[in-house]
């Protein structure tokens, strides 16, 4: 591996070129003043690392697209879970805080998968529901982000949908859902067919979604701006829009509080 001039080069490679030289300079000043005001800080405990390294890892990421997010040398933290067998040694017990950072600062987003990581599909899946539910054709969907109607339409039906996919449907979700359909190519009788399918299977529109929860199993569209409340269930109603189980759940409940005691 050829590393960028700096610090690192000069220590390790042994280059003694300007950019090289001055970075040694700047480190060995910045050092000095650190230990001259008594916050020179080298090395940090490396538990919460490794205890954040398993967390990603328990979130489908592996090492090396843990790595290239941080970004940082894949080996390094191998270290830092493992050690060097091939040196006798176990994990380690510190690291370079510039280190520790960058590894902390790693999130298990959609854009630090790896694309071929499996997901479940339910966010994918409301998102591309919500647009139908607003007029988009599957068939213009599917075309959005270069995929086959058929191949498509099988992908929202799987028990899980591959990382890369997961986060074209989210953007175009974003890009589209505000969007007019008619300016995108889509027909009238095209629009209304969509609107008619996905009413039929109760999919709700982007409206009733709210981006912070959409990915979560438990989350419940909010058709009425009251769901969960008693007068949510007659909100449904007035709308004409399937009652949803928490606007079911709050009108029973309230019924049965508002009967006599036996």
């Amino acid at each position: 591996m050829t590393r960028d001039h700096g610090y690192a080069r000069y220590r390790l490679d042994g280059c003694r070129c300007y950019t090289c030289a001055f970075a040694r300079s700047l480190y060995d000043e910045n050092r000095d003043r650190a230990m001259a005001y008594g916050t020179w800080q080298p090395w940090v405990d490396a538990e919460p690392v490794r205890i954040h390294i398993r967390f990603l890892q328990s979130c489908e990421m592996g090492l090396r697209a843990i790595a290239a997010a941080a970004p940082c040398d894949r080996k390094r933290l191998q270290g830092v879970l493992h050690g060097r067998p091939e040196r006798g040694t176990g994990p380690q017990e510190k690291v370079r805080p510039a280190l520790a950072a960058a590894v902390l600062a790693v999130e298990p987003t959609l854009e630090n998968l790896a694309p071929s990581t499996l997901l479940n599909p339910l966010g994918t899946r409301r998102r591309a529901h919500a647009l139908v539910a607003v007029g988009w054709p599957q068939q213009h969907l599917a075309a959005h982000i270069d995929m086959d109607p058929g191949n498509f339409g099988q992908m929202l039906a799987r028990e899980h949908v591959i990382a890369r996919r997961a986060l074209a449907v989210r953007e175009m979700y974003d890009e589209l859902w505000r969007a007019d359909p008619v300016n995108h190519g889509a027909t009238e009788g095209g629009i209304n067919r969509a609107r008619a399918y996905a009413a039929d299977r109760g999919w709700a529109p982007p409206g009733a979604w709210d981006d912070d929860t959409i990915d979560e199993p438990a989350a419940y569209p909010d058709w009425t701006g009251k769901c969960g409340t008693p007068e949510g269930f007659w909100a449904h109603r007035y709308i004409a829009a399937p009652v949803c189980p928490p606007c079911r759940a709050a009108f029973n409940a309230h019924g049965r509080k508002r009967r006599p005691a036996s």
